[in-house]
């Protein structure tokens, strides 16, 4: 999915990056806690969190993240945005919660990461 068609999707703003939304990605993950996001992520997936603060952009751009949603309409401060700016990042906003911003982007193709290896289902 392009990060044009997420914008779409999510209603969301574009706050840096406009120029990329062309970028592909290949799944969503959703998290507020960057240790997981370190453990479970790539470069082709789209990082979905509610938390704010500049650690965010740092996880990103340690793995070569492209692009950021936050979610519950929350906002990241200015050094945040031009952080991810110097490191072409896309950050948009959606004032939808997690699991709706989830939940629309799955029902419109967009995949999340699925093997884990924590609980399994019996």
């Amino acid at each position: 999915m392009e990060l044009w068609q997420v914008k779409d999707i999510l209603n969301a703003e574009v706050l840096s990056g406009k120029e990329h939304l062309k970028r592909k990605v290949d799944h969503a993950f959703g998290a507020d806690l960057m240790s997981d996001v370190l453990a479970f992520v790539n470069e082709r997936t789209l990082l979905l969190t509610g938390l704010t603060n500049p650690q965010v952009i740092r996880t990103a751009e340690m793995l070569d993240i492209a692009a950021i949603v936050y979610v519950r309409g929350k906002r990241p401060d200015d050094a945040s945005i031009q952080m991810a700016e110097a490191n072409n990042m896309t950050i948009m906003c959606t004032p939808f919660t997690l699991y709706t911003t989830s939940g629309l982007l799955y029902s419109n193709g967009l995949r999340g990461i699925d093997d884990l290896g924590g609980c399994q289902i019996k």
